[in-house]
């Protein structure tokens, strides 16, 4: 495993807690709905309070915590209507985003991009429920793939938006995931979708790759659809 592309430990104590933190809630070691209490997040990460009470208001600004004034912060819930509206939006930013990125991109941009799915291509995609550093490589390297497809369209707010729809929708990942030894084998063929995708945006075919993020993100919305409830559940 790379653990270069892992991500790199924050100096400070703040930062350590939101990074700790935010993982968690990315890969689902802390569930939707979960309560945060600041006591079991101190013996969980072995950081004072302090750090984790900024940590805390740092992800709720972000999305990732909600916070009740009677019974205090909790992971954000997920729902089916959630995550229709995130697909939704996503699938609007991105048809900006691509045609503006084929249109500025660059030579180095293309090459980020082939680089991106080359590491991508060979990681293996994760058969079942894993928490482990596996499940997380290939987590990353997907969403840098993705990123770099976008990231030439030279505008640092769009990339923001960009970057706070795709921490929300990793989660909604995690949770397809969880539920692998559910399923009947997959039927699509994710590499064939990065590989069409990838082409159309180098050969700079802007309809062409709009189409075809579309129907990925659309893909992806109905393979995690069946495991979401219709309405968001109270935090516990």
């Amino acid at each position: 495993m790379n653990t270069a592309e892992l991500e790199a430990e924050p100096k400070t104590l703040a930062g350590q807690a939101h990074s700790l933190l935010r993982q968690d809630i990315l890969s689902g070691g802390l569930l939707p709905g979960e309560r945060l209490r600041t006591k079991d997040l101190q013996v969980r990460y072995g950081l004072g309070l302090s750090p984790l009470r900024e940590s805390l208001q740092r992800l709720s600004a972000e999305g990732l915590v909600v916070m009740d004034e009677q019974r205090g912060f909790s992971v954000a819930p997920v729902s089916l209507a959630e995550l229709e509206d995130l697909t939704l939006a996503r699938t609007k930013l991105e048809s900006v985003m691509l045609p503006l990125a084929i249109e500025k991109g660059d030579a180095d941009w293309e090459a980020q991009i082939v680089a991106a799915f080359h590491r991508l291509s060979r990681t293996p995609l994760p058969k079942a429920a894993d928490p482990g550093d596996g499940a997380r490589l290939w987590e990353q390297r997907h969403r840098a793939f993705h990123g770099a497809l976008v990231a030439g369209c030279g505008s640092p707010w769009l990339m923001r938006l960009y970057e706070q729809m795709v921490d929300q929708t990793e989660r909604y990942r995690m949770i397809r995931l969880q539920h692998l030894s559910k399923r009947k084998p997959m039927a699509r063929n994710i590499h064939a979708e990065h590989q069409a995708l990838m082409e159309a945006v180098i050969g700079r075919r802007a309809k062409e790759a709009v189409a075809l993020t579309h129907q990925h993100l659309q893909a992806t919305f109905e393979a995690t659809a069946r495991w979401l409830p219709a309405q968001p559940k109270a935090a516990g």
